[in-house]
């Protein structure tokens, strides 16, 4: 734990003892613990009922804490919330601590939350929820706690990836303290204290603090915030960008109107239903179809899309000097979209392959181009000069799938997969092996990104910024 705490020193204002997740020679030490940090410690004996590994009995779990305890030097401890009032609370007031009373829910949110909080805090000097949210509407509950119980000392919780933008805007949740790991989540959906210091910088978050962010489902691989934040920081823009899980665009417009969001990056798989939601769009998304950049203004979000030019970036130079005059494009979703109509506007002849030939059907008609399905794809190896995997094969969890493993690569063509999570691909690992030059999602990524925040910030993206995978 010390030795953990020294590697974190730098990202830390408090810290948590956990005396379940000690060995029985650290407990014995675990009195001393307050006089070797420097900082507040939250003393804590969780159960296995509630995500901890405390087997003892109640009665020995209590005397455990107070004998920890008696040395003083503790600033909190964490009292769960069916304990009755105890002797472990009465020890902790006699020796100036602070009580946190905790409720933990490792199943969803309790429809009763609100009064939980009151009774919680009621009964304690601060109340603590920690619960796993499963949909927007239960992510928004939570962000109504703090409009509700404005004036309560409290620590709100969403666990698991639906729960991480509360962790982050822990102080836009009225949360007096955010918990960070090591880099090995001790609860579900925890982020490491490096992060939220440094990449988030959840601490200094204000109420003018802007709020953007990226909503897709799945989005945790997600390395937009790692383009983002550190553009706001670089430029001093009091702004942070935070990753939603949603199950719909439409619920999370819904969110984002509640916490003022002011602009949002789009990715799988709502990049085309976003746009029926826009009260203004640009050329390019009436164009294409799909929008991966919203931003706020008078009374309305506005669409853009960065997707093409990212997309285009990396090949311009082969465009132009004709190497690339055919492609095959994998995939006719939001992305495929964006890239077809970019290739298209170059005079590139495009073939599109989709798993299901109607929806390639119908991006070739919208873009005058050839289509088929994927099931043929053999019967273009040798005839194009570019191949482009535009699926979210490749992504978590489809790591382990090539959508164009029937596909032989002469190594004469070049290869250009979306994806950028892993950097190479099933697919650009065949494409690499056969001798072909390799185009990566990450360098799209970089530069769509680049777009994103002068729309976002009215600034270009500061030249000076190092950001690697």
């Amino acid at each position: 734990n010390l030795k953990a705490l020294a590697d974190n020193k730098d990202y830390v204002d408090i810290c948590e003892l956990r005396l379940d997740l000690l060995s029985p020679s650290e407990v014995a030490k675990a009195a001393d613990f307050p006089s070797m940090v420097d900082i507040p410690v939250i003393l804590t004996l969780r159960r296995v009922s509630d995500g901890g590994k405390c087997t003892l009995q109640e009665k020995a779990r209590r005397s455990l804490l107070i004998d920890t305890m008696k040395n003083g030097g503790f600033s909190y401890v964490d009292i769960e919330d069916d304990v009755k009032k105890s002797d472990v609370e009465e020890a902790a007031h006699s020796l100036g601590m602070k009580v946190i009373r905790s409720y933990h829910d490792f199943e969803g949110v309790p429809a009763d939350i609100f009064s939980r909080v009151h009774s919680l805090a009621s009964r304690g000097d601060v109340a603590k929820i920690a619960v796993t949210p499963h949909n927007t509407a239960d992510v928004m509950t939570l962000f109504r706690i703090n409009e509700e119980l404005k004036d309560v000392p409290k620590i709100i919780i969403g666990m698991g990836e639906w729960g991480v933008a509360t962790r982050i805007l822990y102080k836009k949740m009225g949360s007096i303290l955010t918990f960070g790991s090591n880099g090995k989540a001790v609860a579900p959906g925890m982020i490491s204290a490096r992060e939220l210091k440094l990449l988030y910088r959840a601490d200094q978050l204000n109420d003018n603090t802007g709020i953007y962010g990226i909503v897709g489902n799945p989005v945790m691989h997600s390395l937009s915030p790692q383009i983002h934040n550190p553009g706001f920081h670089k430029i001093h823009y009091n702004a942070v960008y935070v990753p939603f899980l949603s199950e719909s665009i439409r619920s999370f417009l819904t969110l984002a109107e509640m916490l003022r969001m002011r602009g949002f990056s789009v990715t799988v798989p709502f990049k085309v239903d976003v746009v029926k939601y826009l009260g203004n769009i640009t050329r390019e998304v009436k164009q294409i179809g799909s929008c991966n950049t919203v931003v706020r203004v008078p009374n309305m979000w506005k669409g853009t899309n960065t997707d093409y030019y990212g997309f285009i970036h990396p090949i311009e130079k082969e465009i132009d000097d004709g190497r690339i005059k055919s492609a095959l494009v994998i995939g006719a979703g939001g992305a495929a979209k964006a890239i077809v109509w970019a290739l298209k506007m170059r005079t590139v002849k495009v073939m599109i392959v989709n798993r299901t030939k109607s929806k390639a059907d119908e991006l070739a008609r919208l873009y005058g181009v050839g289509s088929d399905s994927l099931d043929n794809i053999s019967q273009y190896e040798g005839k194009v000069d570019l191949v482009v995997q535009a699926t979210n094969m490749g992504l978590h969890p489809y790591e382990d799938v090539n959508p164009a493993e029937k596909f032989h690569f002469s190594g004469k063509e070049i290869a250009y997969d979306i994806v950028y999570k892993p950097k190479y691909t099933k697919f650009l690992l065949a494409a690499e092996k056969a001798g072909c030059s390799l185009k990566f999602g990450w360098d799209m990524l970089m530069e769509q990104g680049k777009l994103q925040f002068e729309s976002f910030t009215g600034y270009h993206y500061p030249k000076d910024i190092e950001i690697s995978m």
